[in-house]
């Protein structure tokens, strides 16, 4: 059975690959989970990078209203695969895969912090346009 401090951690994880998901954080998160998961197995990591692909298909796919649901069923998958690498591994292994796990979310929250995008426009005229986008924007029209 897992403390509740490496059960945390799991939650965390999962929270961690699903919002890393579409951004520039993807990437590094995806490789570092699927190591991890792999346990230095290259058959294991590329199933698990498929895993992750899914995932993000999954999160792409989904509608404006399905998109929280989505989400936090996605996070909830990636949150026990991780309780039961963690539960599986010996006590020392078991500490050095919950200190690579933190550096992930730790990782996936600083790149993603700067996920803004900023689009000014000065003295110009918009007739049937759009801004589309995801993240946070700004847009000032003077």
């Amino acid at each position: 059975m897992l403390v509740e401090a490496l059960l945390a951690l799991a939650a965390a994880g999962g929270g961690a690959i699903v919002q890393a998901a579409g951004t520039d954080a993807w990437n590094g998160v995806r490789s570092a989970i699927a190591r991890m998961l792999g346990r230095g197995e290259e058959v294991r990591e590329q199933e698990e990078l498929a895993r992750l692909d899914r995932t993000q298909a999954v999160l792409d796919a989904a509608t404006e209203g399905q998109l929280e649901r989505v989400q936090a069923a996605q996070a909830a998958v990636w949150q026990n695969r991780l309780e039961i690498l963690l539960e599986e591994l010996p006590e020392v292994q078991r500490q050095q895969v919950a200190a690579e796990l933190q550096a992930v979310i730790e990782q996936a929250s600083a790149d993603g912090k700067g996920k803004s995008v900023r689009n000014d426009f000065s003295g110009s005229t918009f007739e049937k346009s759009a801004v589309q986008g995801s993240g946070t924007q700004h847009n000032t029209f003077n």
